[in-house]
Formats: structure tokens, sequence, C-alpha cells
């Protein structure tokens, strides 16, 4: 049968040298990859948009992720009331804001 499969050798008890210390390191190596490119900007664009959820008040105009320019009329604990154009309001989410422009940008447009 050995025609087909090569006999197996022993080997010597001292051939493993450091075996699991060397298997931590590249484990804790690429954790560390993931945290620094990953993780961590990911938490710190959750904790921006946040601030920003929370710092919005009426008056403010803002675009949301959907892309409506809107100016805040209203403000609530998970609504916004936006005024989209004259005597046109929606409510939205507060979560679905992007961002939050300059003062005077919807009369520019």
């Amino acid at each position: 049968m050995s025609f087909f499969i090569n006999d197996a050798m022993a080997q010597s008890a001292g051939a493993q040298s450091g075996g699991t210390f060397e298997l931590i390191i590249p484990l804790v190596l690429m954790f560390a990859i993931f945290y620094f490119l990953l993780i961590r900007p990911q938490q710190k664009k959750a904790k921006e948009h946040k601030n920003l959820v929370e710092a919005l008040k009426k008056g403010d105009e803002v675009i949301t992720t959907g892309g409506l320019l809107a100016k805040i009329n209203a403000v609530d604990e998970s609504f916004l009331t936006c005024e989209i154009a004259d005597k046109v309001e929606v409510k939205i989410q507060v979560h679905a804001v992007a961002t939050v422009l300059p003062k005077g940008t919807i009369k520019k447009l």
C-alpha cells in the first residue's frame, strides 16, 4: 500500500518550539489591524452623528439621508417636523439627518 501513500514518519519531541505563542501573535496582530482600521473609525463616526442629532434645534437647515433639503420647524424625541417647500411640512426620523447646513443655504439655492 505504500505505493500510493508515503509512510508517515514520527517527529522527534524537540521539533515543536513555542507553538502556542507563535499561533497567538498573528491573531493578536489581525485583531489590532481590524480595530484600528474598521472598528475605531466606525465608533468615532457614530459618536459624531449622535452629537449632531442631539444638537438639532428649530431653524436649522439640514440634508436628510434621502437627499431632502429642509428647514426644521419642530423637534421631538424621535421625529422632526421639517419644511421642504412653502407650506409643505414632513415628519422625518431624527437619525435620518445626514448634514446640518449653514443658515441661509436654502435661500441661496
